[in-house]
């Protein structure tokens, strides 16, 4: 079959190239396989309204498209078996039919041959096919490499501007550096601030969650506005000690979408600081309140306490009720982590907070379950004898895990036992031929050097 001339296609990959962001190498392959599906359609249409559709899934497997840049159009190859007795005319070729051109043909051999339509024969069917599946293998291609720009990103905090609502989600335009084409990347509702006014056009700072594959959408990205990473950047970008290394945050507890709307969005910072000299807690709030304040703007009128975090597990818990006063933090069960606070009758909502927000946040922050106790009212004997038995409880609870951890491996080793002794007795195929690897490799290092003829003695070589 003669060549199907594509006036213009040294032009079209090089457009769609620039338009796609994308290697021409990359457009030429799209462009091959959609052909591919072109032709494959083409040949399904031959059937229609005559009989079923006699073709198979992998039918076409081999079956390719050579494109011709330099004069600019493509061919459809198939590779074919050479045979005695031909079955499937696709798949297949007759021996003497080869043998008329080429001599030393032998069965078993693969060809190439041209298969190319008429280009009149394509049909409208097939076009819209090609077209269709192109316009979807660039969309593919795009998302790969979306995936590839943003899985390896150094700075996981993007600008990002609000283009559409899909849903409770919304659509966000977002881009890896300057230069680079922006994307799109999902904002889904349970990642939102309560506070955010997602308007058009509105641009707002994101932390780049995951980049994932969805089914049917191919790579994905996913943002979000309610991730602990975003507080950090931000304070890293208006704190320069941070930056420096001189004050460090150790940990970050954020409550961004509460459970009751009465309930505000609220977020607790643990800062460190390296040198002695300087304030962890005043470098990050600054003067005025300057520094904290922008962070704040940013979240929309979050609340964000800054507490000092500190070796010492009460004095830890203390600070990161604040801003409630504590009178004495009683760490109970030091190993199971649960501490008792006691604070002010008067101090005791405001460690609790509203719905217990504050005192949630304070044990997420610390990593210690909290119980608040009013100073006036804590009898202490009793309570010791309540943690006694949740003690005693708790370590009831480890024995048994461990028992039952301790079983387990015993049942596996027994397992892992029976099963190389049946493998000695009825070995599978792969340890048979393990085993005669082994005894040739073995045989190969144990086979003795040849021997060396003796040296001729002075006299015999006289």
């Amino acid at each position: 079959m003669a060549l199907v001339l594509l006036p213009g296609l040294n032009n079209l990959i090089e457009d769609i190239s620039d338009e796609k962001k994308l290697a021409p190498a990359v457009v030429e392959a799209a462009l091959r396989e959609a052909l591919l599906k072109g032709y494959e359609r083409y040949r399904r249409t031959l059937y229609l309204g005559i009989s079923e559709d006699p073709f198979e899934e992998d039918y076409f497997s081999n079956f390719d498209v050579g494109l011709d840049l330099e004069e600019e159009g493509y061919r459809v190859l198939a590779s074919k078996i050479i045979v005695e007795e031909v079955e499937s005319e696709d798949h297949q070729i007759a021996l003497a039919e080869v043998q008329q051109v080429a001599d030393d043909a032998q069965i078993g051999d693969t060809v190439v041959l041209d298969v190319t339509p008429e280009k009149d024969d394509f049909g409208r069917m097939a076009a819209a096919t090609t077209k269709q599946v192109l316009a979807q293998k660039l969309r593919d291609q795009q998302r790969r490499m979306i995936q590839e720009e943003f899985a390896d990103l150094e700075d996981p905090v993007l600008t990002a501007r609000v283009i559409r609502f899909e849903r409770q989600s919304v659509i966000m335009a977002v881009s890896s550096g300057l230069g680079r084409p922006e994307v799109e990347a999902e904002l889904p509702r349970r990642d939102q601030l309560p506070n955010d006014n997602y308007r058009a056009n509105a641009t707002f700072k994101v932390f780049l969650k995951e980049v994932s594959e969805v089914a049917r959408r191919g790579p994905q990205l996913f943002v979000s506005r309610s991730n602990a990473g975003l507080v950090v950047y931000l304070f890293e970008n208006e704190v320069p000690e941070i930056q420096e290394g001189s004050v460090r945050i150790v940990a970050v507890a954020r409550e961004a979408n509460p459970p009751s709307r009465s309930v505000g969005p609220r977020t607790k910072v643990a800062v460190d600081s390296v040198e002695r000299e300087v304030d962890p807690v005043g470098a990050c709030i600054g003067a005025r309140g300057s520094r904290i304040q922008q962070v704040v703007n940013e979240l929309r009128g979050e609340k964000i306490d800054v507490i000092r975090w500190s070796p010492d597990p009460g004095q830890y818990i203390a600070n990161s009720l604040s801003p409630a006063k504590v009178e004495m933090v009683r760490l109970v069960d030091p190993e199971g982590q649960h501490a008792h606070v006691l604070v002010p009758s008067d101090q005791l909502s405001l460690a609790i907070g509203r719905e217990g927000q504050n005192v949630r946040l304070a044990a997420r922050l610390t990593g210690w379950k909290l119980d608040i106790k009013n100073a006036g009212e804590y009898d202490q004997a009793s309570e010791d004898a309540v943690v006694a038995e949740l003690i005693a409880q708790r370590q009831e609870e480890e024995a048994l895990q461990a028992e039952a951890e301790a079983r387990l491996e015993i049942e596996q080793a027994a397992r892992a036992e029976e099963d190389a002794r049946l493998r000695e007795l009825y070995p599978l195929p792969e340890d048979e031929a393990d085993y005669y690897e082994e005894e040739e490799v073995a045989e190969a290092e144990y086979e003795p050097a040849p021997e060396e003829a003796p040296q001729a003695t002075e006299a015999e070589a006289r």
